[in-house]
């Protein structure tokens, strides 16, 4: 050993302490990760999303008070009060709207794909003021909840109403607006979602649910439905397909979904419970009808004696 070494320090080991520091961080991290983990902070956007709360039980509607004579009064001055709103649907296309008023889906709805449009229910009703499981039904009869062939593009088989909520736009005119034009603005007044499927580029659009959906909502605001699940909901679903036979059908089965789905839960691929819609057509689909019937009596016996060549009397 040379001589200036034999008072040398003997080497000290590295020391610990950077490793122990590292080590108490990935602790602190891996405990960190775990708590949100338990708590739901990791994994939040893929949680399942709970429909809009229920505003209130819905009643059973109970049969209409017959009145003499059998048409009530009341309701010829409702089928006759206001132009069909959404659409003018020929013989043709009410009997095919008819033939698509099932009551299960003809495919199985997703719960996923649900959850995209119950954001948008739940801002439509509280901006509105519209019960969202009136909403939804409509959504339901006009779509089958946007999973119908052509939804997102181009117009229906009767070339006048596209999108998910069916909104006409072909039955404007010169100085008249459409069925869309005077309600397209009305997502101005929600907070859109920041995410949801099928959102547009641009905006109004028919296409865009959250724009879609919002029109519907304001349209059954203004045609008076509220958050209850009564006469004016089914006066409003009425008014939304349009005034004739195939539109009292439309309207009792609508409310009818709604109201069943208010008494037993939300239930995306379950069909109308049949009693409920004779209750609801009962109540107000019955009287409706029978207006209907009566104006278009003596329009027949008008235009059979104008066949015959026969004088029209006063």
């Amino acid at each position: 050993m040379p001589p200036e070494s034999r008072f040398a320090s003997p080497p000290s080991p590295p020391s610990e302490r950077g490793a122990w520091l590292l080590a108490c961080m990935i602790a602190l991290v891996g405990v960190a990760v775990l708590a949100g983990a338990l708590s739901g902070v990791f994994g939040r956007a893929n949680a399942p999303v709970a429909p809009p709360p229920v505003v209130a039980l819905a009643a059973t509607p109970a049969p209409a008070p017959v009145s003499s004579p059998a048409v009530n009064v009341a309701a010829v001055r409702r089928a006759s009060a206001h132009a069909a709103i959404v659409a003018r649907p020929s013989p043709a296309q009410q009997r095919l709207q008819a033939r698509s008023f099932l009551g299960a889906t003809r495919t199985h709805i997703s719960r996923h794909w649900m959850e995209g449009f119950y954001p948008i229910y739940a801002v439509a009703q509280s901006t509105f003021g519209v019960n969202w499981l009136l909403l939804a039904s409509i959504h339901r009869q006009e779509s089958a909840f946007s999973t119908a062939p052509g939804i997102y593009h181009g117009l229906n088989f009767a070339g006048c109403c596209g999108g998910p909520m069916q909104f006409n736009v072909t039955n404007g005119g010169p100085r008249t607006a459409s069925t869309w034009d005077l309600v397209a603005d009305s997502y101005i007044y929600g907070k859109r979602p920041a995410h949801y499927d099928h959102m547009t580029a641009t905006h109004p659009s028919i296409y865009d649910d959250f724009d879609a959906i919002m029109a519907a909502a304001h349209l059954l605001s203004a045609d008076g439905a509220e958050y209850a699940l009564n006469e004016s909901a089914w006066d409003a679903a009425y008014d939304y397909y349009g005034h004739d036979a195939t539109g009292v059908t439309y309207a009792d089965q609508v409310l009818a979904r709604a109201i069943g789905w208010s008494q037993h839960g939300f239930c995306i691929n379950c069909g109308i419970e049949t009693k409920m819609v004779e209750a609801v057509q009962a109540a107000y689909g019955a009287p409706v009808l029978a207006a209907l019937e009566a104006e278009a009596k003596p329009k027949a016996v008008v235009a059979r004696r104008g066949e015959r060549g026969l004088p029209n009397s006063t």
